[in-house]
Order: structure tokens, then sequence, then C-alpha cells
């Protein structure tokens, strides 16, 4: 071999050909004589070659010296475990499982792996001046066995034409197992058969015919079908939940904490049907102070639905609220981890009713510092069911200005307060407000968040488009609710780490929990951040205590309200975040600044919380720890079911916003850069914050560079710039329903 067809062979054809070798044999170890012989390599030249070849293979790691002269591959690098991720360019990437940088798959060495499916994969030898490149070599678990797309029937045969990225073929289905499906139609498919060496063919059977494209009800299923969500809930499941009893019996009433004489109501958006939490208060009896003074006190009660009295550990109910691990909000309807009869009846915390809950009471003074608190189960009756803009309207009336932070002024007797229950819903406003300021001085990180809403018709066709800001009512429910988790949080946690026995580690062993646990930025992200803001006089830290980073993101965002820059901050902030996650294994909660963080306060439509109440009534109980193996399965579970819900939630957004632009097509609009990419500018509408992309293909004039660093297109002639943030005139070119996209064209100036 030292020579092919009389010619010299060149490096890269003898680094394939030692590549093979070490791939054919990944546990054996080669002298370079037996690399010679296997290769026949008979030629001084291409020996030196090897030579050449199998020094920089070792300086790669791709393979390691057993002695001066003898080689293996180096299996502890060159094989690894991870995620496929394909892409409809043909750049598919390759995730390890241990959180390192996605790596290169070509096409030709996908293995025909399909996006989300676990493999294992061979690290290639590095070639000079190539990425680093890896090769499917097993696929060990698909992530996707059924599809979501539109029929193609022919004569002879069927395809289902998918849509995304997810497939690189369509799908062939035989004409019997169509189902009734016509071409057109949206259909799930299960697949049958993968592709092989030996057939690059995907085939399916049709296990559903959601019906016409365009009809909002089959649209709506066909985003949950793509992404592996249930659109129907299993009849046993149903008839389990029909059997429960909704009495409360007057033992269960005896062995519970009564709150039913304690004024207590639920708030909560004006469409909700789910309630699972209130909030009870009463003024107690003043206690005195050291200090000449008597201080009020007052207590508190976060009252949370009791799901897991209803609902046992390893029940049908159970099993699929577990599978399902959330309930998953669509624009235009809500698909609920728990059968109907339960959350939004039996569990659902409706005025002038009985309902069974689990509470934390608080006892608080008027700086809202926590003199006191206990768990207890309880029973209570709620008084009024609120939604946010009642409250916010009773607080303003009273004097309170959104946005101020400032709490009502005190009630005179030419003004006392006006609305319903407004005493109560003003003081625990007071006391939420020094919650939230205690939070930021401790460093918690400030991201008010808009949310994008639809108002939509009774045919689910959307009228109108609106950020939701969170004001005063919201940020009242959400402080008693982060109170109420990071205080049983550290209930557990904090008697964990100062008790019992230590193992090898010199660690003490505590008790399995459920924590929400969100990490440090990434520093990486946080060094781009900082370098992005050099050219408008902004600094960020990126190195020093947790608060520290914190704080100084948080000036940060103060400087930049109102300004140009704005948007262009915000995003890259929120870009250098982590993702909160749950997990048995506590590092506390960065973005609130809490060492202990659990979610104990959404039972109905989160499966964790209902974990969090299992375990809390255990240990209250004097039960012995469970097992972290199993609960941290869950965990993982249950973070990855809660991002599969985001990404489906996102996509009835966008197909909600293309619906809504679609009889503006030629329309002009003012609107910002929200992203810049390599082939195009994505912007965001000012008026009604719909998203497009103007394609480089409709930017001309000129040839523009993309400058993923300065996050920026710039012109390389006229050097015009394009730059996340900027503000921009668009005219509405295309509104595609089908592949929920909408496109854009520069305005004429």
């Amino acid at each position: 071999m030292g020579k092919r067809g009389g010619k010299r062979l060149s490096k890269r054809e003898v680094a394939d050909a030692v590549q093979g070798l070490f791939q054919a044999h990944p546990n054996e170890a080669f002298s370079l004589k037996q690399v010679f012989k296997a290769l026949r390599l008979d030629t001084h030249p291409a020996k030196m070659l090897a030579v050449d070849v199998l020094d920089e293979m070792a300086w790669d790691d791709y393979v390691s010296k057993v002695d001066n002269s003898t080689y293996r591959l180096n299996l502890k690098t060159q094989v690894q475990e991870g995620t496929f991720i394909r892409k409809a360019n043909g750049k598919n990437s390759f995730l390890p499982d241990d959180g390192g940088n996605p790596i290169f798959v070509s096409e030709r060495n996908s293995m025909f792996a399909l996006g989300g499916d676990r493999v294992r994969v061979a690290m290639m030898a590095r070639r000079e001046n190539h990425i680093k490149e890896a090769i499917v070599t097993d696929i060990l678990e698909r992530k996707h066995d059924q599809a979501v797309g539109i029929l193609q029937v022919e004569k002879d045969f069927a395809f289902l034409v998918t849509e995304g990225n997810i497939f690189n073929h369509d799908i062939l289905i035989p004409k019997n197992k169509l189902k009734g499906g016509k071409t057109g139609q949206k259909a799930v498919v299960k697949i049958t058969q993968w592709p092989s060496k030996d057939s690059k063919n995907l085939v399916g059977e049709v296990i559903d015919v959601l019906g016409e494209q365009g009809n909002n009800d089959v649209e709506m299923h066909a985003i949950l079908a793509q992404y592996g969500l249930p659109y129907k809930y299993p009849k046993k499941v149903e008839d389990a939940a029909n059997k429960i009893a909704t009495e409360i019996t007057p033992e269960e009433i005896a062995r519970r904490e009564d709150f039913r004489d304690v004024t207590t109501f639920t708030i909560d958006p004006k469409d909700a049907k789910d309630f699972d939490d209130a909030l009870s208060i009463r003024p107690l009896s003043k206690v005195s102070q050291p200090s000449t003074h008597y201080a009020q006190l007052y207590e508190v009660g976060v009252h949370i639905a009791d799901v897991s009295h209803y609902v046992t550990e390893g029940s049908v109910i159970d099993r699929e609220a577990e599978q399902r691990a959330t309930s998953v909000y669509l624009v235009d309807r809500t698909i609920p981890m728990l059968p109907e009869r339960l959350c939004n009846f039996i569990c659902s915390l409706r005025p002038d009713e009985e309902k069974l809950c689990y509470s934390v009471i608080f006892v608080l003074d008027e700086e809202a510092n926590i003199k006191d608190w206990h768990l207890a189960h309880t029973v209570i009756k709620s008084n009024r069911r609120f939604a946010y803009e009642e409250v916010q309207d009773i607080l303003e009336q009273n004097g309170v200005i959104d946005g101020t932070g400032q709490p009502a002024p005190p009630p005179t007797k030419a003004k006392p307060y006006q609305g319903e229950y407004a005493e109560e819903l003003i003081m625990l406003d007071r006391l939420a407000k020094k919650l939230r300021d205690k939070r930021f001085k401790n460093g918690a990180v400030k991201f008010d968040r808009e949310e994008l809403h639809f108002d939509v018709d009774e045919k689910g066709k959307p009228t109108r488009c609106y950020f939701k800001k969170s004001k005063d009512a919201n940020k009242l429910i959400e402080e008693f609710m982060l109170l109420a988790n990071r205080t049983v949080a550290e209930f557990i946690g904090k008697s964990s780490a100062h008790s019992g026995k230590s193992g090898n580690s010199g660690k003490p062993k505590g008790k399995t929990f459920v924590y929400r646990i969100h990490d440090q930025p990434d520093p990486q992200k946080l060094e781009s951040l900082r370098a992005a803001l050099v050219p408008f006089g902004y600094k960020v830290k990126t190195s020093g205590t947790r608060g520290a980073i914190s704080k100084n993101l948080n000036k940060l965002m103060d400087d930049v309200q109102g300004q140009r820059e704005q948007k262009l901050v915000e995003t890259l902030a929120l870009r250098a975040m982590m993702k909160a996650k749950y997990s048995t294994h506590n590092i506390g909660h960065y973005g609130l600044a809490f060492d202990y963080y659990t979610h104990f306060t959404s039972p109905i439509r989160r499966y964790p919380d209902t974990m969090v109440h299992r375990l809390l009534t255990r240990y209250q109980e004097g039960g012995r720890s469970v097992n972290q193996e199993h609960y941290e399965q869950l965990c993982e579970h249950s973070s990855e079911m809660e991002q599969t819900a985001q990404n489906a939630e996102r996509d009835s957004i966008k197909y909600k916003m293309v619906e809504f632009m679609a009889d503006k097509v030629g329309q002009e609009y003012d609107a910002h850069i929200s992203g810049i990419q390599s082939y195009g500018i994505y912007c965001e509408i000012d008026e009604n914050h719909c998203e497009g992309l103007v394609g480089m293909h409709d930017l001309d004039g000129d040839y523009y560079e993309f400058d993923e660093r300065n996050y920026q297109l710039v012109g390389r002639r006229h050097h015009q710039k394009y730059q996340l943030g900027d503000a921009i005139r668009i005219k509405v070119a295309r509104a595609n329903i089908e592949k929920r996209q909408l496109d854009f064209i520069l305005a004429d100036d």
C-alpha cells in the first residue's frame, strides 16, 4: 500500500487508513511495525508519514502511547455517549453527557441518527486546520418513535412530509396503514422501520389522523404530538378520577388545623380554573418589643391544594401525572397534568367551598421578618376569588402607584381604604414589598420579563397580541410563594446539613429532597456580555462573589432602562443565565439568591411540587429518607418535561403570531432587531411584539458579514451595520402558517 495506482500516498490517505485500523480494533495496541504491516506500508516515505500521523494523533489524544513505539486507541476520550442534534443544513452535532462542547458530525458519519437520539460516538483524528469531528458508532436509544406531518397519498404508496429537521427523509407509509388518512391531512405516524445500511427509508404507520391543516384544534394537537405530549386523557385515568370521593369527613377535619373562619382568598389570572394557592391574613395581638413600642404581628397563611391527599403514590392517576410532569399552557388551552375533575374541581381552591390544603403558616412583623412559622395540613374556605386585575385596581384606588415599589399610604378618617378586603390586600402588598426589597439586597437578580399574550375568539383566532407586564398584584403573590418555597426547602436542607451520620466523605448524610436549583452564570457568556458592552461604555463584573456579580447585573439593568441598547443588554444578560432545574443535589438558586429553594406551591400543575408534599409529610411523621437515585431520575424527567412543555408553548405562540399577521401582509411597522444570525436579522414589531426574519438575500445593495462577537451584520462595501437592539422599519412580506414563519423586508426609507 506504499503507493496507490502508482501514485505516492498522501498524508490524508495514510491518516484515514491509520484511523480505520484503530477503530476496527479499539481494544488492541499496535507497534509501528504492526501498523506498517497491517496497512502494507512498504516504502520509506509512507512509513515516515505514518509515524508523523501517529505522533499528531497522540498529541490530539486520539491514541495514547503504550511505550515509545506502541499505540492504542484512547477509549477514555475517544468513545463518548450523549445526544445527537440533527440540523436541516447537515451540520449535525453530538452533545456529550458530561456537558462538554458540541462536536460536529457529518451526514455520512451520522448512522442516520435522528435529533434527540442517545448515541455512542468515536472521535475522529483531528486533521490539520479542521474542526474536531465524531462518528456515530451506536444508536443507544431512539428519542422519537413518532412524527407529525402532512400526508401525501399517491397511486401505489403514501408518505408523511414532516416539519422541522427531526427527520432527514419523508416517512413511507404502506397503503394499508393509512387509517383512512387523505392527502393534505395532518397525521401522527409511528415509525416501524429505521434507516439502515441496506435501506435509507423510514417506514411507518398512521396512528392518528388529526384532520385538515389550518384548523385550530388540528394545529394545536399537531404541536403537542410533535413534542410527544399527550393531547387526550386516557379513559382509565378519567374513570379513576371520577371515583374519588369529594366529601371531607369530620374525622379528616379533626386531623387538620382549621382555617375556615380566617379571611382567605385566591388571586389568579382571570381565565384560570385551577386555583392551587390561597392566602389568609389576620392581625395577632401586639407583642412587646425590647424598646418601648409594641410591634404589630400578622399571621399569613400560604395554603396550597393538598393534591397528595387525593392522588396516592403509584396509583393510575399518579403514574399519568408523573409521566406528564407538568401542565402544558398553549395559547388557547391548557393540557392539564391531572384529570379535569381533580384540577378544576376537587383540588381547586374555589370560593365558598371547604378545601383540604397543605399550608405554611407565618407569623410576620411589620418589616416582614419571620417571627415564627410552622407547616400544617389544614382545611380552608376561601372567601373570594380575585383576578390579578381586580386586586391591582383595589391597590391603585388606595394610592399604590405601579412600578414605584411603594405601598399604599395609611388610611385617614376622611379617606378610608376602599374596596373588598382592601385592608387585607394592602397589608399583604406592604409585606410583599418588604420581602422583595430584602431579596434584592441579598443579591437576587432583577429580570422583569414581559410575557406575550393573545386574546383569541371562540374559534381560537387571535384578535389581539400584547405583552403582559407583572404588576404589584402579581408580585404580591410571587413573594409569598417564594417565601413558602424557600422556607420548606430550608426546613429540610438546613436540618439535613446539621444532622445525620457522616459518610466516607465526612459530610453529613441528609434527607433526600427535591430542590429547585439554579447555577451561577456561564463565565464565557458573562465575558461575551462584558465585551459586547464595552462600545456602549457599560462595565459588568465577570468574577467575584455570587452577590457582587448579581448586584452588578442589577445595576446594569437599571442603567439601560429606556436606552437604545436596552434590548441588546437584556437579551445578552438573559443568555448568560443558566437554566433552573430540579435536583436532589442542592447548589442553591443563583437568580433568587437563596441557599435553599424548592417548588411547593403548585402541585395541581407541577409534579415536583407533589413529590415535595409527599416528602415533607413523610419527614414530618418521622419517616426515613427516600432513595436518592430514584428521586434524582424523577427530577431529571421533570426538568426535561418542563423544557419540552416550554418548547410546545413557544411553538403555539409562533403559530398564533403568524396567524395574527396573516391579513397584514404589505403593511409597514416600526420594529427593533431582536436577533442576528448569519442568514439574516430577526425583527420584533414594537406595536404588537410579533417577530419575523429579514433574510440575508433581502438585505440588498451590499455583501454582509456576520460579526458574531458584537452581534451585528456589517456591510463589506458601504459599512452599513445592523446590530441587536437597533430600531428598524419593516414591511410584512409573507406569513407562512404551515411553517410558522413570518418574513419581513426592510421598508423603503
